[in-house]
């Protein structure tokens, strides 16, 4: 039987009028993985800090078992900024024990890249004073993780981490024999690590079994079977639970969706995209040309971050951006997004950006503008315009939209200057769609928002018709709302990924795996002997690639198209054998291009 760590018995916490916590009892033993979910604001982070008894609840008690060995990672460390790396995470160990020891190799490695922590200018014994609040944060998490811990309770441990480090975290804590209670807005790393689910809803605590698609599930059959929700909200739930079973990578490493009830309940629920009908739409919209980017070298600095890069931004495309930190990701979008607004007379250090006619860009930097802090919620909204036009004969007033992010009659009437980190984010994301663009640019759009209102987001984008490009490390997002992955690996290059995340992941896997091999032969001899191609040459195959891919995506319309003919068409055999052999040149086709796509991509 699991030994019980913590209890918490009828604990109460008011703030002003406000109950966040409302008699709630739970408990949380040994091998528990507890993910706790709910909208910013509802008591999430105070449930965990009162759980880890760092706040003291108004009613009731929260009891730990004697000896408990807590670690807790807070919004805000508590690391000595006099202090260097080395104290804080190493202590006072010795070189040889330290890295004599397997997890602490694991850690550093995981978290910063290298046992000489790459990117901090002494390594270990670097200052902590001067540095930023993301790499404060992974230090904190380093110090957490390399104690012994009985029970872990991280706060958004996946903010200021990368889709590497990310996936690195997941696995560590699988692996680790701690308990684990874990607030995050990362849907993928839910799945990856939880077992259990606690919803934080008006006060009480709803507890689910599984991992974040078992709780959409579940969630989804107790506001069907209870009809406590809005049927808006419902129907959301029902969306995205469809999107899981239909097309998502598999989520858990053993399902355990009740399979017949969840298909029953999403029957006559459409993919959450008509990619095709986007597309025709966006081309109305936009035209032939959205952004050519043609030879282009794109520079921070001194620093060169991607060297002739020829690609293409067309009509209706869904564009997810990947890659290590420092690798250009920001920079691209700014070179882009400059070029737009001066309508092509600020160009990139060398090559040239093609702006379409039509193109009308919004761009969601990681800044959040700063905005009159007199200015109602309500009043920034209509400041842009009065109604939006949302695709697919969604027509909205900026009221309503307020609404659908969460924004309430009344709170739309709140100061600006009285928002948290996330409602500001969440209302510039809809100053941004209130000005109707055809070309979204998201740099990291999931910081600082919640579930609830990621996934109204995800709707939002679902019906709009045009072009986007997101930069993100929430995985789940860039898989849900994107059809296509391109990865800057660190070698001045965008790359597309046919599998996606995992691909990337692959890849810079065997990245550190043939750089660790170079420095230890000092060089690879087969890469010192390969000839190098000419600019011209590169250029060229990259222009051919554009368009093998380009032909694979009409490919794959087109064989969907005669799916449905061959199935509307079941009774008629002469017709049916004719589209069958239509769809199989297809086939042929593609397989060609494929290969042909292989060839050139080791050849850039």
């Amino acid at each position: 039987m699991a030994v019980n760590l913590v209890n918490v018995e009828a604990v109460g916490k008011v703030y002003g009028t406000r109950a966040l916590l409302d008699g709630v009892s739970l408990g949380v033993s040994e091998g528990d993985r507890i993910g706790v979910v709910g909208r910013n604001g509802d008591g999430k982070t105070t449930l965990i800090r009162i759980l880890a008894k760092l706040e003291t609840p108004d009613t009731g008690r929260v009891t730990h078992s004697g000896g408990l060995r807590l670690g807790v990672l807070t919004q805000h460390d508590s690391l000595d900024p006099a202090a260097t790396i080395r104290h804080e995470v190493i202590g006072d160990m010795a070189d040889h024990e330290w890295a004599g020891n397997a997890r602490i190799r694991d850690i550093l490695t995981g978290l910063f890249g290298g046992l000489d922590l790459p990117g901090f200018a002494d390594g270990l014994d670097t200052v902590i004073g001067p540095l930023s609040g993301g790499e404060r944060r992974r230090i904190a998490l380093a110090q957490l993780l390399i104690a012994e811990q009985d029970l872990i309770v991280l706060d958004e441990p996946t903010n200021h981490l990368d889709v590497e480090g990310i996936a690195w975290l997941a696995a560590h804590l699988r692996a680790r024999r701690s308990a684990l209670v874990v607030v995050t807005h990362d849907r993928w790393f839910l799945d990856q690590v939880c077992t259990r689910m606690w919803d934080v809803q008006r006060g009480a605590i709803h507890e689910y079994e599984g991992g974040y698609s078992d709780y959409v599930f579940a969630r989804a059959e107790r506001e069907r079977i209870a009809a406590t929700e809005e049927a808006k909200r419902q129907n959301l739930v029902r969306k995205e639970l469809a999107w899981l079973r239909r097309g998502a990578p598999a989520r858990t490493s053993k399902p355990r969706f009740r399979i017949e009830a969840a298909n029953e309940l999403i029957a006559d629920v459409p993919p959450p995209r008509d990619s095709a009908e986007l597309m025709r739409f966006a081309g109305t919209r936009l035209g032939k040309t959205v952004f050519d980017l043609e030879d282009v070298t794109v520079q921070a600095g001194p620093k060169v971050l991607l060297r002739h890069l020829t690609w293409q931004l067309g009509p209706g495309d869904r564009i997810g951006l990947v890659g290590v930190n420092g690798a250009g990701k920001t920079s691209l979008l700014r070179a882009m997004t400059e070029a737009a607004r001066t309508e092509g007379e600020t160009q990139p250090e060398a090559g040239r950006v093609v702006v379409g006619r039509t193109v009308r860009l919004a761009y969601l930097s990681q800044e959040v503008a700063e905005l009159p802090p007199e200015r109602r919620v309500l009043e920034a909204v209509e400041d842009v315009r009065q109604r939006v036009d949302l695709g697919k004969g969604r027509e909205m007033s900026a009221s309503q939209l307020c609404e659908k992010f969460g924004f309430g009659k009344e709170k739309q009437w709140t100061p600006v200057g009285d928002l948290s980190g996330g409602e500001r984010r969440r209302l510039q994301i809809l100053r941004l769609l209130m000005d109707e663009p055809n070309v979204l640019f998201l740099d990291e759009p999931t910081n600082d928002l919640d579930i609830e209102t990621l996934t109204q987001l995800e709707d939002v984008l679902d019906g709009w018709p045009g072009s986007l490009v997101v930069i993100s490390h929430d995985r789940y997002f860039i898989e849900r709302t994107t059809d296509r992955v391109f990865a800057l690996l660190g070698d001045h290059r965008l790359r597309m990924l046919p599998r996606g995340v995992d691909e990337y992941l692959e890849r810079r896997h065997r990245m550190e795996e043939e750089s660790a091999a170079r420095v230890l032969a000092e060089a690879a001899p087969e890469q010192q002997q390969k000839p190098q191609k000419s600019a011209a040459d590169q250029r060229a195959a990259q222009k051919e690639l554009q368009r093998i891919e380009r032909r694979l995506d009409r490919i794959g319309g087109q064989e969907a198209g005669l799916h449905d003919r061959i199935a509307e068409n079941a009774t008629d055999f002469e017709r049916v054998a004719k589209l069958d052999a239509e769809l199989r040149e297809l086939a042929a086709e593609r397989e060609e291009l494929e290969m042909r796509w292989l060839e050139l991509a080791d050849e850039v």
